[in-house]
This record gives C-alpha cells, structure tokens and sequence, in this order.
C-alpha cells in the first residue's frame, strides 16, 4: 500500500474499531524508529479486561498478565503512584477514568512496512474494513474551553515552586495546569483524526473505554522493552516551528545550544537512569543519546535515550512499576516532586501524565506519556486537557506561563475544525 492508502485503510480500521465499547489504536505516523516492532496496532473487543483504582492494581495487572499471556493493551493512570509511595491525589476526579485499565483484544490488526496483518480475528479483516465507506465530516459546536488557573495564582504557585527549588526541596518539577469545557459535545473520532492530521507524532493514540475517550498526540516514549533491552525517551526541550525555513533551522539550532533546557533535560536522564537500575542488570545502564533534537510538525523537542539490560528474572510488569511514573512528567527527586505537585494543581491529574500501551505475548511492551492529549467523559460531556512544563531555579514564571498559553492554543485549534 502507498501512503495515502494507509491514511484511508487506518482511518477506516479506527472507524470499525469504534462500533466496540472497548478499542483503542496506536500509530507511529511513518516515524522511522529503530525500537518499534509496528507502525500501527488497532485493537477492538474485550475478551477479558481488568478495570482498578490505585491500591494493589500492579499485583493485578501481574495477575492478569500471567493468566492471560496474549496481547493485551491499556492505560496507566497518574494516580497509580499512589500505591507505589505514601502520597495522596485529594483533587475531584472529574473525568472518573479508571486508574488501572487492560483488556485482551477480540481482535487485532497490526501494519509495518506497508502491509496489513491481522493477529487475531478472520484472515479476511482487512478487506472487511477496507470496503467501509468513510462518513462525511459534520460540523459541530466548538466548545467553550476556559483555563482552571488564572495567570496571576499561575504565577504565584510558580514562584513558590522555585522558592522551593531555591531551598533544596527539589531541582525540577512538572508544573500543569487544566483547560476544561463543560456539556460539551464533539466526535471523538472525528476529533482524533484532525488531531492526528494537524499534529502527527510517533505516539499518537485513540482510546475508548465505554463513554471515556483518550485522544492522544503524544510525542513521548515512556518505556519499551524489546528482548533483553529496556529503555525509555524522556523529553525535557520544547521550541515553536517557523513556516520560515532558515528561521526554522536557527531555532532549532538555538535549542540544541540552549543551556537551560540541557540542565533541565540532564537532570530527568539522571533520574530515568536511576529507575532503570532496579530493572537493569548490573552496570549495564547507559545514555544512548543525549539533548537528540527531533523535529515534528508543531514543536522541535529535545530527546535523550536510556537504556540497560533487564535483570532475566524481572516481570516485565515489574519493569513498568519500577520506573512509574515517568520522571519527565513529575521532576527530581520523585517523590518530593509529587508531594509539591499535588500541593500546587488545582485539577487530579488522573489519565494525564500516565501511560497508554501494550504487552505483546513475548513479553516486549511499549508506552508512551499522555502528553497533548484530549480527555473525554461523553456520558458527562465534560471535555479536559492538561499542559505544563518543567520549573527550575532558572525559569521565569512570565515564560512558563506563555509556553503553557502557546500548547493550550494548539489544542483549541484542534476543537475548532
């Protein structure tokens, strides 16, 4: 298949899919990545699925996991940390995504290299979806999505946030903020596909539990494991494209040298290293790339990599409990980092800054973070999404404010097609 007929064939694939209470599908948009065993997954129906709050839901999913040994994919919430340390998530979760979701597919279709597979489910699937006939888009009612912080308490809680970094609490913390849109109506699958199109990454997914719906244009690997190797993609390092091409480059080139965003990006592989050594064999933890500067349609983004060798008795669930949550999305250390961050945001974060992926039945797994993602409670009409960035001693509360401002704008625009 050519490009623009896998376009049409995935479009198609996500709206059989959809028919399903339970689906979801991830799509690397013809990044080339060394790690990724596919390039689309689609999976539909729940044979079997395990739906839990924060409290022994890792032991479950272990549980799970052994009984099944199949495909099985889902979600980590945010929240899960608190049954990984003695914190606390106070805030209303309003959105009422589940902590803890999998489920093992009815069936599955996967695309690498242009061809078309289906892993379970009849031989002849792909022709069954390829003869789907796409619906017209229908124009809707954009909704009315308005911040949960006003700027001027914005500034204020980063201002203490560095106050704290300034007294030796933390070095670095994820600082976010909610936008929110009461009875709101849209088309999740519509939604997704214009999100998809204005804003394709090598993460992207679409997720839907009964009502719930995750549309997600994530950018962020959190961790992948492929045989005896783990490792994960933290990114700290954002800057703005310009439609200027010589513009373009020497913003890019502005990033690469940007010292504050090395020391920011440094500090979070210095933590992801440390997580890695309870899942690595001994000395076997590495950086295989430091400040990679990789450029997407919206943003260029600073990227490192990290990787070790698995400790062979490890429980590949095990492996993403030891490094939950991912450090890009809480600061250093962790766990003072998470105390603040629960001290200072208005909203729970739930869904947002947890994970959305898979465990294949050989035991590889891949997730990415729920980063620039939409949030959907249909039965509620209540439409969320998060964005925020990482505080240091060097940042100014005015500038976090603007990136903040310059990401919700991107997710606006998508409601507004």
């Amino acid at each position: 298949m050519n490009t623009q007929e896998l376009i049409l064939f995935k479009q198609k694939a996500l709206l059989w899919a959809n028919q399903f209470p339970i689906c979801c599908c991830f799509d690397s948009n013809e990044y080339t990545d060394p790690y990724s065993n596919y390039d689309f997954l689609l999976a539909a129906g729940a044979q079997h699925q395990l739906n839990l709050t924060a409290g022994n839901a890792f032991k479950a999913l272990k549980d799970f996991y052994d009984l099944h040994q199949s495909w099985i994919f889902g979600l980590l919430g945010y929240d899960l940390k608190n049954e990984l340390e003695e914190l606390t998530s106070a805030k209303e979760n309003t959105l009422d995504f589940p902590d803890l979701f999998f489920f093992v597919p009815e069936y599955l279709v996967a695309i690498k290299d242009g061809f078309i597979t289906v892993i379970i489910g009849p031989a002849d699937l792909g022709e069954t979806i390829n003869q789907l006939t796409l619906p017209s888009l229908t124009p809707t009612v954009v909704p009315h999505v308005k911040p949960r912080l006003d700027k001027a308490i914005y500034l204020d809680k980063v201002e203490k946030l560095r106050a704290a970094i300034a007294k030796g609490d933390i070095y670095e913390v994820n600082f976010c903020q909610e936008f929110f849109a009461e009875n709101a109506i849209i088309d999740p699958y519509q939604v997704y596909l214009h999100l998809n199109a204005l804003s394709p990454v090598p993460f992207s997914g679409f997720f839907k539990i009964e009502d719930q719906y995750i549309l997600s244009a994530s950018p962020e690997r959190f961790l992948g494991k492929r045989g005896n190797k783990l490792f994960s993609q933290p990114i700290k390092g954002t800057a703005k494209r310009s439609s200027d091409q010589l513009e373009d480059e020497l913003i890019r080139t502005a990033l690469k040298n940007n010292l504050k965003e090395q020391a920011e990006n440094v500090m979070i592989v210095d933590l992801v290293r440390n997580d890695l050594t309870k899942s690595a064999l001994r000395g076997t933890v590495k950086v295989e790339e430091l400040f990679g500067i990789y450029t997407f349609p919206q943003v260029h983004q600073m990227i490192s990599t990290v990787s070790c060798i698995i400790d062979p008795l490890l429980h590949p669930v095990d492996a993403v409990r030891n490094t939950f949550p991912m450090g890009s999305m809480t600061g250093a250390p962790k766990l003072r980092a998470m105390e603040l961050i629960e001290e200072q945001e208005l909203s729970r974060r739930g869904v947002y800054s947890g994970a959305l992926g898979y465990f294949a039945p050989n035991g590889d797994f891949d997730f990415n973070v729920v980063i620039r993602s939409i949030l959907y409670n249909k039965t509620r009409r209540y439409l969320s999404f998060q964005v925020g960035g990482a505080i240091t001693f060097a940042s100014t509360a005015e500038a976090e404010y603007d990136e903040c401002m310059l990401k919700a704008s991107a997710m606006i625009k998508t409601l507004k097609a």
